[in-house]
């Protein structure tokens, strides 16, 4: 796939013109993966300075699409490279916690993190990006993020359009807002600039597809901040969406709509067999989005709260064109009449409701900070303790004026009910974000199973990332069953810390080889202690005068890195 790293390389790199070519990003495949985020920049506007980006591997803003196959046993090393700590979460995948990259997981600058899992999830389309505490909507916005898809026996056995960059296209949208010197605002509340697989989409600028006069495949990903996009065509041409964020869903459902709050996914079908020559655009036709969600009519603001209004709030847009070209040999040109059968979990499966309210530091507040159930979230606070194999039922109830796209880590859910109906049919399959609008409740039911770690949590956090980062955040971990079952942390054995609580003297013991150093860091990603010898394998650390919480101990051995909790009392 040479052509398609060149194409994306020199998007990636040129200042923008008045119309560019959609750029594919090349795909990653097999078991072993190599990322590298580093700093990079990009002449995103024709004046003015250059803006400063994230990006992994060979580009200068995202980075390239991972293939994953169902039942492989997956090998990534992740390098930081940006002169901060960061971390790289697998949106949407189930995996143990410590591989999951939540904030209990950084890496340091010059670091590599070594996840590796086996992938138990269903074909569908995933992302990664940054999850760093306080510093999540900074990293993504900057361009830290990229697709990551899924492949199984049961999607393949499906007459599916699936040519990466043919007839199978992903689509990362991002809506922005930059400052008077052209660099990205982490808390913009009057985003403007779109984006479409990294280049400006609007403004004077223009992204167009050339897709061939058949049925084609795209995948959408809103990763924005905080814009809500409802994605149709012109003409109200209508399309077929066939999955959400985890996985197909019973049957193609034809719409003309598909609402994507930040975070989530969808899969569409569009037939455009006959087209060949003609254009039409993808676009958002926000002015039907409701007030209180972001991208819908800007509401009034109380005295003396920033700017809201962004232009594009309560309007339809253009995101970006196709060109119908002609069709590939051997085209999909029929729409499948079912996909997969989704089995959800019965409410009598349940054996807990858990509440969350959603609420705002008064009831005017449109711009946080937020809360659940009164709290913000607190690195060394869990807040639910859940058994493995546990089937729950969470019930989110939004008291605020604003929308919130509720994610959870580590597991995909059914939503259940919206204030009491029935879900509309295109999230009746696998969901781990869902938009709950002001005032409403939603139900969803989760089984929290296969991986228990009483030490290293999974996150749920709201996905605007300016809530995120203020605090709009809880944890849980899975404990093991009373049965002996194993916990499952994916740390490597070969580092023993003792005694684990702490209070006091704890010793730091590694069988690895060649080890050159031993630090650790607090849960602000702060060092409070180095060591660097060769050869090091036993150290005693005094913990008398460290504060209580969760700390990091990093063993650098042998070019491998890994990494344990300790909790100091």
């Amino acid at each position: 796939m040479k052509k398609i790293i060149n194409a994306c390389l020199i998007m990636f790199s040129i200042s923008a013109s008045a119309q560019t070519q959609l750029a594919v990003p090349d795909t990653l495949v097999g078991t072993n993966f190599a990322l590298n985020m580093h700093k990079d920049s990009v002449q995103f506007f024709p004046t003015g300075n250059i803006s400063h980006t994230y990006a992994f591997n060979q580009y200068k803003y995202l980075g390239p699409t991972l293939i994953f196959n169902k039942g492989d046993n997956i090998n990534i090393s992740v390098t930081n490279q940006i002169g901060d700590t960061t971390t790289v979460h697998w949106h949407g995948l189930h995996v143990a916690a410590a591989n999951d990259g939540g904030p209990h997981t950084p890496i340091m600058p010059n670091a590599t993190w070594n996840p590796q899992f086996m992938v138990m999830d269903n074909a569908a389309t995933y992302w990664y990006h940054p999850h760093t505490h306080k510093k999540t909507a900074k990293q993504a916005i900057k361009g830290a993020a990229g697709l990551i898809i899924v492949r199984d026996a049961q999607e393949a056995a499906l007459t599916l359009p699936r040519k990466y960059g043919v007839d199978d296209f992903p689509v990362i949208v991002q809506c922005q807002q930059y400052d008077s010197v052209n660099q990205a605002m982490s808390l913009g509340m009057e985003d403007s600039t779109i984006m479409v697989n990294g280049a400006r989409a609007n403004n004077g600028y223009s992204v167009y597809g050339n897709f061939p006069a058949q049925v084609v495949r795209m995948r959408l990903l809103n990763a924005s901040g905080e814009r809500s996009f409802n994605f149709g065509f012109t003409g109200n041409k209508s399309f077929y969406q066939i999955a959400s964020d985890g996985g197909l869903l019973n049957a193609p459902i034809s719409t003309t709509r598909v609402r994507l709050s930040p975070g989530e996914r969808a899969e569409i079908l569009i037939d455009l067999s006959g087209m060949n020559g003609q254009n039409i655009y993808l676009m958002s036709y926000a002015s039907e989005i409701p007030m209180g969600v972001q991208g819908g009519p800007t509401m009034p603001m109380p005295p003396g709260s920033p700017p809201m209004d962004s232009p594009l709030n309560g309007i339809d847009f253009n995101i970006f064109k196709i060109n119908v070209v002609a069709p590939t040999s051997n085209p999909v040109t029929t729409i499948p009449s079912t996909l997969v059968t989704n089995t959800p979990y019965q409410t009598s499966q349940a054996a807990i409701t858990r509440t969350i309210n959603m609420t705002a530091i008064n009831m005017m507040s449109m711009d946080g900070p937020f809360y659940f159930n009164g709290q913000l979230f607190d690195m060394m606070r869990i807040d639910y303790h859940i058994p493995m194999n546990n089937i729950e039922i969470w019930t989110l109830s939004n008291q605020t004026m604003v929308a919130h796209p509720f994610h959870i880590h580590g597991v995909q859910f059914y939503v259940l009910d919206r204030d009491g109906n029935a879900p509309p049919a295109n999230e009746q399959g696998r969901k781990d974000v869902v938009l709950v609008s002001p005032n409403e409740t939603v139900r969803f039911i989760a089984k929290f199973e296969d991986f228990a770690d009483s030490l290293t949590p999974y996150m749920y956090h709201c996905h605007v990332l300016m809530h995120e980062d203020d605090g709009m955040m809880g944890q849980y971990v899975i404990n093991p069953l009373n049965t002996g079952v194993k916990e499952i942390n994916g740390v490597d054995n070969s580092i023993s810390i003792y005694p684990n609580p702490a209070n006091g003297i704890v010793n730091i013991e590694t069988s690895l080889t060649d080890v050159n150093s031993i630090a650790v860091y607090n849960a602000l990603g702060e060092l409070v202690y180095s060591e660097n010898k060769s050869g090091l394998h036993q150290i005693q650390l005094n913990t008398n005068t460290w504060s209580k919480g969760m700390y990091n101990i990093i063993v650098n051995g042998k070019g491998k890195i890994q990494n344990k909790k300790l909790i100091v009392n």
